[in-house]
Order: C-alpha cells, then structure tokens, then sequence
C-alpha cells in the first residue's frame, strides 16, 4: 500500500502555482485556436499553423537531445518523408487527405527503426552527422523517383474537393491535436516513471545504467517516438502548403531553426522550446526582410547562448527564480503557499 509523506512544516506536491496558471493558459490557448475560423482571417490561422509547427518540431528535437542526448541534424528526414507518404497516399490513392495525414505516420516510424539500427553505436558528432546523411540519402532517393514528381515535387491535388474554409477548418483542428501529442505527450511521459528515467539518462546516461535503467531501449523509444512526432509536424506543415517538394521537405534550415529555438530557449526543458518558438516566429515576422543579415544574427545569438548561457533563456530565468510552468518533479511547499 501507498503512502502520502506530509511534512509537518509543509507539504509534498508536483503541482505549483505557476504550472496551474501554464496549464490553464494553454487550456484556453487551443480552445481560442479551434475557435479561429469564426473570427480570424485566413493569413491569421495560417501564422498559428506555422507556429504552431514549429513548436511541436522544437519538442520534439528538445526530447530527443535535450532527454535522449542524441544530437540530431537530420531530423527533417522524418518530416519529408512522411510529407511524401501523405502526398502518395492523397493523389495515387484517393485516401482522403486528413486520413492521409494520420496513416503517413507509419512511414517515418518504418525509417526510424533501420536509421537507429544503423546509428546506435555512434555518439555525439558522428551520430549527428549520421542523421544528415540519413537525410540527403532520403532527399536524393526522392528527387530521382518520378512516381513522386522527381525534383520538381508534388501538389496535393486531392484537397481540392474542399473548400477554402473547409480546408482551413480541417488543418487548423489538425494543428490542435498535434500539440496535443507533442508538446502535452512530452509533459505527460516526462511526469511519469519513464520521465525520471529520462531525466536520469539526460544527467548521466552511465548512472541511470546503475541504477537499472535500460538506457538502449529508452533511447530506441524516443528516438522511434520523435521521429513520428517530427513526421506529424511534416504533415500538418505541408497539408496547409499544399505542394511539396524534394529541397522544401528535406530543407537543411528545418533543423537550423529547431537548434535555434531550443538553445536559445533551454534545452532539456519543457518551457525553452515554447520561449525559443515565440522568440524565432516573432523574428521571422520582424526582421525577415533583411535576409542574410538576419539568418547571421540568429546564428550569432544562438553561438553567444551557447558560450554563455547553456541552460538559455529559460535556464537564466525561471530556472534561477524557480519558475515552473510545467513541473514534473515533487516539490516541498508550506501549508500556507508555495
């Protein structure tokens, strides 16, 4: 049987005020989200789309490397390929397209399983320089097969049976659920049993091996259920894009922008990639027109955070104020407050 400590100073609880608060701002977030079509305009609820990617693309990289500790830098083999097995399955097939988008996730689970069996045994630069190869392999298999439009892509042409707001409905309502998945399936594994063993892995991956954790299979699992997660992201993005192509599926920037987001915003934590996505799309809107200029300061800031900041902007904020906006450790409070 199962007791509850209480202290008699305080009490023990893996709530807090702050989380409280976080849960219910994003509790009302994609409520206002889903109720966007009624009152938005459509350039609106694509800006929320494409946030809302990348925020679920920046979860997924923060679980995989901020948790697992595999640095990955060719994540978007993940997001191309299940992109095309959408397109394939929508125009060769006549599956519609929302169903399309759920069945296409079988394909980057089918890559993850050979990519991390051929990768398992390679750390830190090697296993990332892997990944990349892993994906160049995949863009140049795609761009030489003409079933999938060879270089010049594919145009999903199966949504055209639906309206504009149908199709903005749809996607929309997809976007919903794919945050649901990624960012609230992080929050809820990293609070259960197989958090603390992922916690433990991330802080030393031969200590959490002591103490019984079975760091292979846990890795094998986040790097399986990471893949997936980035595959859903790739067809949420590209079923409000509409076309697709070999260079846009398979694009090196993907991940250029997820290490941004989640460096600067603190990896290893479920709050830095929400900082870091905030941050990267608000620079995007502001200050994309200075082109290269722009693409260097962001590099810029993301060496600095590196060299003097490694925990991010999360790390030096809420991380030293004892901020929790999405806790998932016991924390000791009195009786009073927290």
């Amino acid at each position: 049987m199962t007791e509850s400590v209480t202290p008699r100073d305080g009490l023990v609880s893996r709530q807090t005020r702050g989380g409280r608060s976080a849960l219910t701002f994003a509790a009302a977030a994609l409520l206002l989200m889903l109720s966007l079509p009624w009152w938005a305009d459509s350039g609106t609820t694509r800006s929320v789309v494409e946030f809302s990617c990348y925020l679920a693309l920046a979860s997924m990289w923060n679980l995989l490397a901020g948790y697992g500790g595999m640095v990955s830098i060719g994540q978007q083999a993940f997001l191309g390929v299940a992109a095309y097995a959408m397109f394939a399955l929508a125009n060769h097939f006549g599956i519609d397209p929302f169903a399309a988008a759920a069945l296409c996730l079988l394909a980057p689970a089918l890559l993850a399983v050979p990519t991390y069996a051929l990768l398992r045994r390679l750390e830190g630069p090697y296993f990332a320089i892997g990944t990349w190869v892993v994906a160049e392999v995949c863009r140049l298999a795609i761009s030489n097969t003409e079933w999938l439009g060879s270089s010049s892509g594919m145009t999903l042409r199966a949504m055209q049976k639906y309206s504009l707001e149908e199709r903005q409905l749809g996607v929309l309502w997809l976007a919903v659920l794919m945050l649901v998945l990624t960012v609230g399936g992080s929050y809820w594994l990293l609070r259960s049993r197989h958090g603390l063993a992922l916690t433990a892995m991330r802080d030393n991956a031969v200590s959490a091996m002591s103490q019984g954790v079975d760091v292979e299979r846990l890795r094998f699992l986040v790097f399986l259920g990471a893949a997936v997660g980035t595959g859903l992201v790739g067809a949420v993005y590209y079923l409000s894009a509409l076309r697709l192509s070999p260079n846009a599926g398979f694009d090196a920037n993907w991940i250029a922008i997820v290490i941004f987001m989640v460096m600067v915003g603190g990896i290893g934590t479920l709050e830095g990639p929400l900082i870091g996505a905030v941050l990267y799309f608000a620079a995007d809107r502001l200050f994309s027109s200075y082109g290269a200029g722009y693409m260097i300061m962001l590099g810029l800031l993301t060496l600095v955070v590196a060299l003097y900041a490694r925990s991010g902007i999360w790390g030096a904020t809420g991380g030293r104020w004892a901020w929790h906006w999405f806790p998932t450790r016991w924390w000791l409070r009195s009786r009073e407050g927290e």
